[in-house]
């Protein structure tokens, strides 16, 4: 599974590979964070063992903080996830497909997420103003635990955004399935994916060396 960027010379191209291309940096900044706490929690965690076995003094809160962390890197990598095809997929039947039924079933399939995610922001979101109304906090050392639940709803909003960029890209495929995708995963078989891993691991180079 990959996504294509091969240029398409189209009137629509421009509009909409710009706000793809937004909506592409808003989630890897998004991912970048995510990442990011990830690394901080590790140290973290090192630094609570040490200070605990040679010092008998561990990081306040430790605990508290790893749970409001969770929401950072579960949720904020998730539409980048998404954009690049990364989460697990059911290939079997859709690896058989080609041409506009490939492209209605992926439409089909989006479409349900969508529906369930949009679902998921409504009940986030009135789950994080419950805590903002309330003052929720965590036992330990009272840390606020709505900016954790705000997150939520952001990071769904986000994969929101980009099931309907899919949604648009997967209708202009069924409008006319000759058309070079843009901005939506592609299934790649055994010898294209094989390839793809080889190109990403050694670089663009032994494709050069290779045509000589």
């Amino acid at each position: 599974m990959r996504v294509d960027d091969r240029p398409v010379v189209t009137s629509e191209a421009p509009r909409y590979r710009m706000f793809d291309g937004v909506l592409a940096t808003v989630e890897d900044v998004f991912n970048l964070i995510a990442a990011s706490s990830i690394l901080i929690l590790m140290l973290m965690a090192v630094a609570q063992i040490f200070l605990r076995t040679l010092f008998n003094a561990p990081i306040p809160g430790f605990i508290d903080i790893t749970e409001q962390a969770m929401a950072v890197f579960t949720f904020m990598g998730i539409a980048y996830c998404q954009r690049v095809g990364g989460h697990i997929r059911m290939e079997i039947v859709l690896g058989s497909l080609r041409g506009r039924t490939l492209w209605i079933a992926e439409f089909l399939g989006v479409l349900v997420i969508l529906i369930v995610v949009v679902t998921l922001v409504t009940g986030s979101w009135f789950h994080f103003l419950r805590a903002w109304q309330l003052g929720d906090s965590t036992i330990d050392i009272g840390l606020a635990t709505w900016p954790s639940k705000l997150l939520v709803p952001v990071a769904m909003t986000l994969l929101c955004l980009r099931l309907l960029m899919q949604l648009y890209g997967y209708g202009r495929l069924i409008a006319d399935p000759s058309r070079v995708p843009v901005a939506v995963p592609v299934v790649l078989n055994v010898e294209e994916e094989a390839r793809r891993e080889i190109d990403e691991a050694l670089g663009d180079g032994t494709d050069e060396e290779a045509r000589r």
